[in-house]
């Protein structure tokens, strides 16, 4: 490390002052991003120009084939242990990270034991959640093994999407999957406000959908796995959307666990727009294990959180360019 305005920085482009460390995705040749992304975030496209050409260009005979070719990705088995997987994910994460580039900003290095399980709380979910590559183990960021992040069901049943995003490290957002994977030594990164969000997403402010969401707070008591709050700025701004209105599109994305609606980036493609991200993470905040917690418990330990996130996202915004963005905890 060499000494640069007071705080050291590194040749693969971290930066440390204090306790606080900061790295930064390295950049990769143009060709070789794009085709990384295109392979990691282009799967809900192309199922559904596939669809489209079922339903309205191809033969009956080809399209019946296409929807079986379909039909068969969306249930064989995935092996998530795939050496092949891994190097095409840890690839895929490494450009992602430079493309932006995504930024992690820890705010104590020293406060993360790898010995130790978390549950990290990350926010906002935005139209995709995609700043949780810079907390995955692939792109080497974290003091951390292995992280996965938990997603909605829906993506596991989507062709094609499933095994990229499955190699990428996400499991299903579901209880089961949360307490197994916790109790294996898998950091665990919950997006709390999940689908929700997008129903009150807007161009103005950042949402959270946090007041009613306590199930990962009961959770990480249970499993005695320090809290820890992450918040993404930029994220929100790397893709354009229009979003359907009304009581009948809410009760849909309810009832399916997904919130339908359009989207887009560069040149109206699954590419995002290159915004700069910038992934903030707090201090831990330390739990008693407690297999049965009582309201009261719950209720504390969920009440730090939203004050730890609250408070990290007015530490941060005006250092990474966003000091006139209010923040709503729903």
């Amino acid at each position: 490390m060499t000494e640069a305005n007071g705080e050291k920085v590194s040749t693969n482009g971290t930066v440390t002052e204090s306790k606080e460390t900061v790295f930064t995705g390295t950049e990769y040749s143009g060709f070789k991003t794009m085709l990384s992304l295109a392979i990691w975030l282009g799967g809900i496209h192309f199922n559904v120009v596939l669809v489209l050409l079922e339903l309205f260009v191809l033969p009956p005979r080809i399209a019946l084939m296409v929807l079986a070719v379909q039909l068969f990705f969306m249930v064989i088995p995935i092996d998530d242990k795939s050496k092949l997987g891994s190097r095409l994910c840890g690839f895929i994460c490494k450009c992602a990270c430079g493309y932006f580039p995504a930024t992690l900003h820890l705010e104590d290095i020293d406060a993360f034991d790898p010995k130790k399980t978390y549950v990290f709380g990350f926010e906002p979910h935005s139209v995709l959640p995609i700043g949780i590559c810079a907390l995955s183990d692939l792109a080497g960021f974290m003091p951390l093994p292995k992280t996965v992040a938990l997603a909605s069901s829906a993506v596991f049943w989507t062709p094609f999407l499933r095994q990229i995003w499955t190699w990428m490290g996400l499991v299903p957002a579901s209880r089961k999957s949360f307490y197994s994977n916790l109790a294996r030594g898998n950091n665990c990164v919950v997006i709390p406000g999940g689908v929700q969000e997008m129903l009150y997403m807007d161009s103005t402010s950042e949402v959270a959908f946090l007041k009613a969401r306590k199930g990962f707070v009961k959770v990480a008591i249970e499993m005695g796995c320090p809290l820890v709050p992450a918040f993404c700025f930029g994220q929100s701004h790397i893709y354009k959307w229009w979003r359907p209105e009304g009581k009948i599109f809410v009760k849909i994305s309810r009832a399916i666990k997904f919130t339908p609606l359009v989207f887009w980036g560069r040149w109206g493609t699954p590419i995002p727009y290159r915004v700069p991200m910038h992934v903030v993470v707090g201090t831990p905040i330390k739990v008693r294990q407690n297999p049965q917690p009582t309201y009261d418990e719950i209720n504390e330990v969920h009440a730090q959180f939203l004050e730890a996130m609250e408070k990290l996202f007015d530490k941060y915004k005006g250092r990474v360019g966003y000091e006139d963005l209010p923040l709503r905890i729903l």
